[in-house]
């Protein structure tokens, strides 16, 4: 009687071993990109540039992206990634050891996902998918001015819970929170944003808002202050509310894609008055053969001020980018930006210092390995 006992339980533990290992199965991906490259620049403060310059197309970085199947369709996941600088090693982001992604989250086939942590907002998760170089062989220089929107990413946001919904026929949509985590001032460097995708055959539709109240006003907060926009790279500065809408869509036929994106993005200024801009973007992605893709972007920004601090203006840009693929991995590129300025110094998103005119124009070469 004993012995049977025994062999029972012996077989029922044997089993739900074999169960659970056979449904929580985990896995952790190493991964990265490196990006590094010459620029010209003919007018940086009244001298001509030449730099060698890294992050490009895209920046480099190295992740760590785990899963881990929990059975039922359920899943851990978390992504941890760092940011760098080829040029002299020093680590990104307000030198953040995971600048660019920290969360950990789960996910159920039909409920969706919840992710908690150091995350991208809704505006830049679905309108980076329509905007100029995301949509081809464009370098970061290829942006919108002073990166107003925030779609290469200036900064990413703190402290933040978010809800992504599973995929129905085409249509992606999320929400997320960000706690300003100072005790007695819960709205103060707080976020919030919404937006939604929606993808059917050659069709792409994406729409996001995004509002960040007193942003870079502490370390702590969703916007922290060693990662936001600052006067030496932008004129945008002592921001009390940052809002920020866009929608756009794509249309592939053949081996061309067309892309078109409005974004608008408000700032409310502590010294008062406001700085508003509107980017019309619009761009080409042309497969010109299997190893060579072609980019084409034109962006028109109007920028409204009411404050005393800056002045209204308009811009107009002009990027065509081309990059040639060695391998799957590894890419050349070749990128010539224009911007033409009116009421403003031109200053190309990316480039260290603006013009001492109305005109600047940047060339970039270089090469990018993913791994």
């Amino acid at each position: 009687m004993h012995k049977q006992i025994l062999r029972t339980a012996v077989a029922v533990a044997v089993t739900g071993s074999v169960a659970q290992a056979a449904y929580a199965q985990s896995s952790v991906t190493l991964y990265g990109i490196v990006d590094a490259g010459f620029t010209y620049t003919n007018n940086q403060k009244g001298n001509s540039a030449y730099q060698a310059t890294q992050g490009n197309v895209q920046g480099s970085r190295w992740g760590l992206l785990g899963t881990e199947d929990l059975g039922g369709g359920n899943k851990v996941l978390f992504r941890l990634e760092n940011g760098l600088s080829l040029e002299s090693g020093a680590l990104g982001q307000g030198g953040r050891m995971f600048g660019r992604s920290a969360w950990v989250g789960l996910s159920n086939s039909r409920a969706g996902t919840i992710t908690l942590g150091r995350q991208y907002n809704s505006v830049q998760d679905y309108l980076s998918n329509l905007q100029i170089n995301g949509v081809g062989a464009m370098s970061q220089f290829g942006n919108a001015v002073y990166d107003n929107d925030d779609l290469n990413n200036t900064y990413r946001t703190n402290n933040a819970v978010k809800y992504t919904t599973p995929t129905f026929s085409g249509f992606t949509a999320n929400a997320m929170y960000a706690f300003s985590n100072t005790a007695g001032d819960f709205s103060n460097n707080r976020a919030w944003s919404v937006g939604a995708d929606y993808v059917a055959g050659p069709v792409r539709l994406d729409a996001a808002y995004s509002l960040v109240n007193h942003p870079a006003s502490n370390t702590a907060g969703a916007a922290p202050s060693d990662n936001y926009y600052g006067t030496s790279s932008s004129i945008i500065s002592n921001v009390a509310r940052n809002q920020v809408w866009g929608a756009g869509g794509a249309y592939a036929f053949g081996p061309a894609t067309v892309a078109l994106l409005y974004t608008n993005s408000h700032f409310d200024l502590l010294t008062g008055g406001s700085l508003r801009f509107a980017n019309y973007e619009a761009s080409v992605r042309y497969q010109l053969t299997p190893v060579t893709l072609l980019s084409l972007g034109y962006i028109y920004t109007s920028q409204n001020s009411s404050s005393a601090t800056a002045a209204n203006g308009h811009y107009n840009q002009l990027a065509l980018g081309g990059e040639y693929f060695l391998s799957k991995s590894t890419d050349l590129y070749l990128n010539g930006i224009y911007q033409r300025s009116s009421g403003a110094k031109a200053w190309v998103e990316g480039v260290s210092n603006p013009s001492s005119n109305n005109g600047q124009f940047v060339t970039v070469a270089g090469i990018r390995h993913k791994f």
